[in-house]
């Protein structure tokens, strides 16, 4: 995320769904395992998020990731050798559907942790080869190839070969673990 405006808002936004849910920084930075000064200079929009950051709040923040972009399509956020494009978010018969594009660098592997109870990813695999999915449930998709896989538990991403990888995702977040299952934006 490069841009001071989206950093803002972004930090505006973890504020407000902590502040919400009656969590202090220092409860949130150890649920998430982010440090509390970090978390502080985040919310306070004097530092990028980046993915893996925006990924740990999440989970203790009960939100799909769109969440904490503000549901903004066309928000970017990047770090690890990937870097992730937000397409489309919507709610769909009590579920929040977010779709993003996603560019992998040759080499890199993104370990993403468990999402919300019922959290399903679906990737299609666009360009290059990945492996990905849950510990002992790996598969491996090349150009035009997809899989699914249930992401309430950790989960990988990882290119294979030299040359760089790119997919569509698609995250179903059913509503019970949403924001949007409190009223608040999907």
């Amino acid at each position: 995320m490069s841009s001071p405006d989206a950093s803002a808002r972004i930090g505006g936004r973890v504020r407000d769904l902590r502040v919400a849910r009656g969590l202090s920084q220092s409860a949130l930075a150890r649920a998430a395992g982010v440090g509390k000064g970090s978390l502080s200079e985040l919310e306070s929009g004097q530092r990028n998020p980046t993915l893996a950051t925006l990924y740990a709040l999440a989970g203790p923040l009960h939100v799909p990731l769109a969440a904490l972009l503000d549901d903004a399509v066309g928000a970017e956020v990047s770090g690890g050798g990937l870097t992730a494009h937000l397409v489309d978010v919507r709610t769909s018969e009590g579920t929040t559907v977010e779709t993003y594009a996603m560019r992998f660098a040759p080499g890199s592997i993104r370990r993403s942790p468990a999402h919300g109870d019922g959290v399903v990813e679906h990737l299609v695999v666009t360009r290059g080869r990945l492996r990905f999915g849950t510990p002992g449930e790996l598969r491996t998709a090349a150009g035009g190839e997809h899989g699914r896989f249930g992401a309430d538990r950790p989960h990988t991403y990882e290119v294979l070969g030299d040359e760089p990888a790119e997919a569509v995702l698609v995250i179903l977040t059913p509503h019970e673990n949403s924001v949007a299952a409190e009223g608040g934006a999907p």
